[in-house]
């Protein structure tokens, strides 16, 4: 297994992946597609964190350092699009990613790390809690648009 940051050749097998996040199909490589993929490679505030086994990208997880004006102007991360292939489940993979964010997030020197989810699985709940994140400090308000 190895974690790292993506590659930038690697956005094939990174939207392939995310066909097992909640996308029904890999989008059409339009122009949006690729200045989309340009400005987050070109951001260095955001991360895709990937892992590899046996020379294929098979979890991953976003991971974006926000510059912050309170708490002694120090940044916050923000988890997003954690995902593991569903052969490869339950082998500590998604973990690995959590945990390359989180380092992420100590040398930014944030002061916390947010993660939401739209699951209601018990076992997927269980598993952030696992990783450190818990729900009882925030009340987390969405508007979709």
């Amino acid at each position: 297994m190895i974690v790292r940051e993506i590659k930038e050749n690697e956005l094939s097998g990174l939207l392939e992946l995310y066909t097992h996040l909640h996308e029904l199909c890999v989008p059409e490589n339009s122009a949006r597609l690729q200045n989309t993929w340009a400005a987050i490679c070109n951001d260095e505030n955001h991360h895709i964190i990937v892992c590899e086994a046996d020379g294929k990208l098979v979890s991953s997880c976003v991971c974006v350092i926000i510059p912050n004006l309170t708490r002694n102007i120090r940044p916050y991360a923000f988890v997003e699009n954690v995902v593991t292939h569903t052969d490869h489940r339950g082998k500590g993979y998604a973990t690995a990613c959590l945990n390359y964010a989180k380092k992420l997030a100590v040398k930014a020197d944030c002061y916390k790390m947010m993660l939401l989810t739209g699951s209601k699985i018990e076992s997927t709940l269980h598993f952030y809690k696992q990783a450190g994140y818990n729900c009882t400090d925030k009340t987390a308000f969405i508007q979709w648009l």
